[in-house]
């Protein structure tokens, strides 16, 4: 494996439909984090969106409270995120929610140094935990970023694997499943496609595993660890060929 870089700078955004909580994070943030590149600020979701598609950014600052859309609705817009997002809220039983839809963090107003330091120290660990996933394709495996490094793990004994916000799942067959900082798109492209098949924005799974498909209620599959996933509507035809041209191989 190749050496990986370290980071020390963040790309942001500052997303607040107030301009005073915009200007004051900002200000708090280019005395005080100097690791904190700030690339621009919105001031509503449509215009957050904007700077996304042209920065880039590397964190979202995301106010919760908007009117019309709000930060919620933000993340809604995107199948997957190539971003980490931090909720600011004076409202802090928005805290487990904010983690649910996959935020890294979330920061209370008014905005504590301390605080707001320590989330910037876990961004930053959150990024550099980030090294690209490798297939080892002679040995058929898959390197995966862990807390202490990387695990290897065979690729026919991964069941199926889920989005969670920036994050993905991974179900290992009779093993201790793993969560990676990566996309469920990082994926997708690493793993063979003729072994996996993305049959939803949030699902990839192992055809090998599949234990049978219905079209009551809908179109959806049963894998074999017990879990029963839908199939989107957009994806059910290309999974039907695909099945096919794996059942005509056998």
């Amino acid at each position: 494996m190749n050496p990986q870089n370290v980071y020390d700078k963040l790309r942001a955004i500052i997303v607040d439909d107030e301009l005073h909580g915009r200007e004051n994070l900002k200000k708090i943030i280019e005395n005080y984090c100097r690791e904190i590149e700030i690339l621009g600020c919105a001031d509503s979701v449509v215009s957050a969106k904007e700077l996304v598609s042209v920065h880039k950014p590397d964190v979202v600052f995301l106010d919760i409270n908007m009117p019309v859309l709000d930060g919620f609705d933000f993340l809604d817009q995107y199948d997957e995120r190539n971003f980490m997002v931090v909720f600011v809220t004076a409202h802090d039983e928005f805290g487990i929610k904010a983690l649910k839809a996959g935020a890294a963090d979330y920061v209370l107003k008014p905005v504590n140094i301390k605080e707001l330091k320590q989330t910037v120290k876990k961004l930053l660990s959150i990024l550099n935990k980030k090294i690209k996933i490798e297939t080892l394709h002679e040995t058929d495996k898959l390197v995966l970023p862990s807390s202490h490094g990387f695990n290897v793990f065979v690729i026919d004994d991964i069941i199926r694997l889920e989005a969670e916000g920036c994050y993905t799942k991974v179900i290992i067959k009779e093993g201790k499943n793993t969560i990676v900082s990566r996309t469920l798109k990082d994926f997708e492209d690493a793993l063979p496609k003729e072994k996996f098949f993305r049959i939803h924005k949030s699902h990839l799974i192992n055809l090998k595993y599949i234990k049978n498909y219905s079209k009551i209620g809908g179109n959806f599959i049963t894998m074999t660890d017990g879990s029963r996933i839908d199939i989107s509507r957009r994806r059910a035809p290309d999974f039907i060929l695909k099945i096919r041209a794996v059942l005509n191989t056998v």
